[in-house]
């Protein structure tokens, strides 16, 4: 029988993720279908995928109703029912934790995204998820402000795997290396096993081109039509230079001899938002050795289908990679401006999808307190 798509994927060094968690997903079995049918070894979550997850079905009212009994408020409700469906994913994924030796079979729960600017505060919460959790295959999603990146040495220093988000530019990723090693040192010098931290360093893709594409659109020139949907392929392509280049470093390595792991780069945003680019363009092109690709179902499904995986598509990419982004500069498009855009109105969204996600469990407390009253 031939491979599958995924199979290749996986084959060539790529840990497939899902962009997806729910209740319903996992107390189906979903989740283990996806694991066995379509090579997936790992799940990411964000403030949108629980804010969908709780306003679509009644797998969650049980838990209200009790919830609601012990007069908890929604801040303290959203923490119980998101730790408890990402504790209960991390054992979905126990096995593949095990048969990896703990490089994949993880399961990712962010801080609230309020805090992205608050390092004591992102600090403080992503210790309270690690413990709440209880997991060792937890990964806690730390935004990769500026001051995320205090957080993120602070808590891999403390022993804790951490999943960076919301990158977009190579500077940025370069102080998120930073951030890894330097928390890797201080576990060292605390005595700390490295071996027990992992770290990957989620950058994304998809909107590198939506935005990029839109101020292309906005020039209105052939040369400019020439090059739309190309930006975010290319963005990546380099980031994974960088990650080659930092591993590759004496201070990398010295880290490496003492049992620590690479910060693996994951390519997040993968599923296109423009219909008219093939719909495994963020997959198919972004093809190499230690690298994880989280999807979205729909993408995932679309690879499965009729995704061809031919390689590594990123080797000996780098040069026509830097000449791409330097003919969008050379039309006026800061790139500085555009990540730092991209990173602003990533913050924001999660901001507005955390708040909806408030607004869906207050109003599921309030009418559970209101049925027991009518009892």
């Amino acid at each position: 029988m031939a491979e599958s798509a995924t199979e290749r994927l996986a084959a060539e060094g790529v840990s497939i993720w899902l962009d997806d968690l729910s209740r319903e997903r996992i107390t189906s079995g979903g989740l283990q279908r996806l694991i066995d049918t379509r090579n997936v070894v790992g799940v990411t979550t964000n403030p949108t995928i629980f804010a969908a997850a709780l306003s679509n079905g009644e797998a969650y009212d049980e838990q209200v109703r009790g919830l609601a009994a012990e007069g908890k408020d929604v801040h303290e409700a959203v923490f119980e029912i998101t730790t408890m469906d990402v504790r209960d994913a991390a054992d979905v994924f126990g096995p593949v934790y095990e048969a990896t030796d703990g490089k994949d079979g993880r399961v990712s729960i962010e801080v609230e995204p309020g805090l992205a600017h608050d390092a004591a505060g992102t600090i403080e919460q992503a210790r309270r998820l690690w413990e709440k959790v209880g997991k060792p295959n937890t990964m806690i999603k730390i935004p990769a402000t500026v001051e995320g990146l205090e957080a993120i040495t602070e808590a891999i220093a403390s022993g804790i795997s951490v999943n960076v988000t919301l990158i977009f530019s190579l500077k940025r990723y370069r102080e998120v290396i930073n951030a890894y090693l330097t928390g890797l040192e201080r576990a060292r010098a605390a005595g700390i096993d490295l071996s027990t931290i992992r770290s990957v360093a989620s950058f994304f893709v998809s909107r590198v081109d939506t935005e990029v594409d839109k101020r292309l659109s906005s020039l209105g020139t052939p040369e400019a039509d020439s090059l739309k949907g190309k930006a975010a392929v290319a963005n990546a392509r380099l980031a994974y230079q960088v990650f080659e280049q930092a591993f590759d470093s004496e201070r990398a390595k010295v880290l490496l001899a003492a049992g620590a792991h690479k910060q693996r780069p994951l390519w997040a945003s993968t599923g296109v938002k423009d219909p008219s680019y093939p719909d495994t363009l963020y997959v198919t092109s972004l093809v190499a050795p230690d690298i994880v690709n989280t999807m979205p179902e729909k993408t995932l499904e679309a690879v499965f289908d009729h995704g061809t995986i031919e390689g590594d598509t990123i080797a000996g990419t780098y040069e026509e990679s830097n000449e791409l982004l330097d003919r969008i500069a050379a039309l006026g498009i800061s790139y500085d401006d555009v990540t730092q855009t991209l990173e602003d109105e990533g913050v924001e969204k999660f901001v507005t999808s955390w708040n909806e996600l408030l607004e869906t469990v207050s109003a599921a407390l309030q009418e559970a307190r209101a049925k027991e009253t009518v009892r």
